[in-house]
Protein backbone atom coordinates (compact mmCIF):
# COMPACT_ATOMS: atom_id res chain seq x y z
CA UNK A 1 0.00 0.00 0.00
CA UNK A 2 1.29 3.22 -1.10
CA UNK A 3 3.11 5.74 1.63
CA UNK A 4 0.43 7.78 3.94
CA UNK A 5 1.80 11.12 2.71
CA UNK A 6 1.58 12.96 5.96
CA UNK A 7 5.17 13.04 6.46
CA UNK A 8 6.13 12.24 2.88
CA UNK A 9 9.33 12.21 1.97
CA UNK A 10 11.02 13.19 5.14
CA UNK A 11 11.54 9.58 6.46
CA UNK A 12 12.84 8.62 3.12
CA UNK A 13 15.34 11.05 2.75
CA UNK A 14 19.38 9.80 3.28
CA UNK A 15 21.33 6.58 2.26
CA UNK A 16 19.58 3.79 0.58
CA UNK A 17 20.86 0.00 -0.51
CA UNK A 18 19.31 -0.96 -3.74
CA UNK A 19 18.48 -4.95 -2.86
CA UNK A 20 16.73 -6.91 -5.09
CA UNK A 21 14.14 -6.17 -8.15
CA UNK A 22 11.03 -8.15 -9.26
CA UNK A 23 9.44 -8.10 -12.98
CA UNK A 24 6.99 -10.10 -15.07
CA UNK A 25 9.98 -10.77 -17.67
CA UNK A 26 13.81 -11.02 -17.02
CA UNK A 27 14.66 -8.64 -19.86
CA UNK A 28 13.05 -5.95 -17.36
CA UNK A 29 15.86 -6.29 -15.31
CA UNK A 30 18.47 -6.59 -17.40
CA UNK A 31 20.11 -3.27 -16.76
CA UNK A 32 20.92 -4.78 -13.32
CA UNK A 33 23.12 -7.42 -14.65
CA UNK A 34 26.39 -6.32 -14.35
CA UNK A 35 25.41 -4.58 -11.01
CA UNK A 36 27.44 -5.63 -7.63
CA UNK A 37 25.50 -3.47 -5.68
CA UNK A 38 24.12 0.19 -5.69
CA UNK A 39 23.91 2.77 -3.05
CA UNK A 40 21.78 5.79 -3.22
CA UNK A 41 21.57 8.93 -1.11
CA UNK A 42 18.01 11.11 -1.18
CA UNK A 43 17.56 14.75 -0.40
CA UNK A 44 15.46 17.70 -0.54
CA UNK A 45 15.88 18.87 -3.98
CA UNK A 46 16.76 22.78 -5.06
CA UNK A 47 13.25 23.34 -5.50
CA UNK A 48 9.97 22.96 -4.04
CA UNK A 49 8.53 19.61 -4.55
CA UNK A 50 12.00 18.02 -5.58
CA UNK A 51 13.92 14.99 -4.30
CA UNK A 52 17.71 15.16 -5.44
CA UNK A 53 18.78 11.66 -5.93
CA UNK A 54 22.46 10.74 -5.78
CA UNK A 55 23.90 6.76 -6.80
CA UNK A 56 26.92 5.05 -6.87
CA UNK A 57 26.69 1.96 -9.18
CA UNK A 58 29.49 -0.80 -8.27
CA UNK A 59 29.69 -2.75 -11.42
CA UNK A 60 30.94 -6.19 -10.86
CA UNK A 61 34.01 -5.50 -12.55
CA UNK A 62 34.70 -3.58 -9.74
CA UNK A 63 34.01 -0.10 -11.25
CA UNK A 64 31.97 3.00 -10.11
CA UNK A 65 29.52 4.96 -12.29
CA UNK A 66 28.36 7.79 -10.57
CA UNK A 67 24.68 8.75 -11.15
CA UNK A 68 22.24 11.34 -10.38
CA UNK A 69 18.31 12.49 -11.66
CA UNK A 70 15.75 14.91 -10.13
CA UNK A 71 11.95 12.95 -8.87
CA UNK A 72 9.40 15.94 -8.56
CA UNK A 73 6.51 15.05 -6.09
CA UNK A 74 3.24 14.71 -6.92
CA UNK A 75 1.10 16.67 -4.18
CA UNK A 76 -0.84 14.30 -2.03
CA UNK A 77 0.68 11.40 -3.69
CA UNK A 78 3.51 9.03 -3.05
CA UNK A 79 3.99 8.96 -7.16
CA UNK A 80 7.34 10.51 -8.61
CA UNK A 81 7.72 12.19 -11.63
CA UNK A 82 11.56 11.22 -12.89
CA UNK A 83 12.48 14.56 -14.53
CA UNK A 84 13.83 14.19 -18.30
CA UNK A 85 11.53 10.72 -18.53
CA UNK A 86 8.43 11.68 -19.53
CA UNK A 87 7.11 7.80 -19.74
CA UNK A 88 8.55 6.98 -16.24
CA UNK A 89 6.47 6.25 -13.59
CA UNK A 90 7.67 5.64 -9.91
CA UNK A 91 4.91 4.52 -7.20
CA UNK A 92 6.55 4.09 -3.58
CA UNK A 93 5.44 1.51 -0.87
CA UNK A 94 5.96 0.55 2.27
CA UNK A 95 7.91 -2.33 3.69
CA UNK A 96 7.21 -4.80 6.13
CA UNK A 97 10.98 -5.22 6.62
CA UNK A 98 12.79 -2.69 8.99
CA UNK A 99 14.25 -0.38 7.46
CA UNK A 100 12.94 -0.93 4.03
CA UNK A 101 11.05 0.65 0.70
CA UNK A 102 9.92 -0.83 -2.21
CA UNK A 103 9.10 0.93 -5.49
CA UNK A 104 7.07 0.61 -8.33
CA UNK A 105 8.62 1.46 -11.59
CA UNK A 106 7.03 1.78 -15.08
CA UNK A 107 7.49 3.85 -18.70
CA UNK A 108 7.25 2.64 -22.22
CA UNK A 109 7.48 -1.36 -22.31
CA UNK A 110 8.40 -2.32 -18.59
CA UNK A 111 7.48 -2.59 -15.01
CA UNK A 112 9.45 -3.97 -12.08
CA UNK A 113 9.25 -3.74 -8.18
CA UNK A 114 12.49 -2.72 -6.63
CA UNK A 115 13.35 -3.61 -2.89
CA UNK A 116 15.64 -1.10 -0.66
CA UNK A 117 17.06 -0.98 2.26
CA UNK A 118 18.68 1.12 5.19
CA UNK A 119 20.94 -1.88 5.77
CA UNK A 120 22.95 -3.05 2.84
CA UNK A 121 22.46 -6.67 4.16
CA UNK A 122 18.99 -6.73 5.49
CA UNK A 123 17.54 -9.95 7.20
CA UNK A 124 16.96 -13.17 4.32
CA UNK A 125 13.07 -12.93 5.43
CA UNK A 126 12.80 -9.02 3.79
CA UNK A 127 14.16 -10.41 0.71
CA UNK A 128 12.09 -13.41 0.90
CA UNK A 129 8.55 -11.92 1.71
CA UNK A 130 9.57 -9.03 -1.30
CA UNK A 131 10.18 -12.04 -3.59
CA UNK A 132 6.95 -13.85 -2.66
CA UNK A 133 5.09 -10.58 -2.75
CA UNK A 134 6.20 -10.03 -6.37
CA UNK A 135 5.51 -13.86 -7.13
CA UNK A 136 1.66 -13.07 -6.37
CA UNK A 137 1.61 -10.28 -8.61
CA UNK A 138 2.88 -12.61 -11.26
CA UNK A 139 6.21 -11.48 -11.47
CA UNK A 140 8.31 -13.98 -12.24
CA UNK A 141 11.61 -13.01 -12.86
CA UNK A 142 13.64 -12.07 -9.66
CA UNK A 143 17.23 -10.33 -9.00
CA UNK A 144 19.23 -10.25 -6.03
CA UNK A 145 22.16 -7.64 -6.04
CA UNK A 146 25.15 -9.94 -4.69
CA UNK A 147 26.57 -7.05 -2.75
CA UNK A 148 29.83 -9.34 -2.88
CA UNK A 149 32.05 -5.72 -3.35
CA UNK A 150 32.87 -2.66 -0.95
CA UNK A 151 30.18 -0.11 -2.02
CA UNK A 152 31.42 2.90 -3.54
CA UNK A 153 31.16 6.35 -2.22
CA UNK A 154 29.06 8.64 -3.24
CA UNK A 155 30.17 11.52 -4.79
CA UNK A 156 29.28 15.10 -3.07
CA UNK A 157 28.15 16.61 -6.21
Amino acid sequence: MPENNYQFPEPHLGRWYFIAGAAPTKEELVTFDPVDNIVFSMATGSAPMQLQLRATIRMKNGHCVPRKWIYHLTEGSTDLRTEGRPDMRTMLFSSSCPGGIMLKESGHGYQRFLLYNRSPHPHETCVEEFQSLTSCLDFKAFLRTPRNQEACELSSN
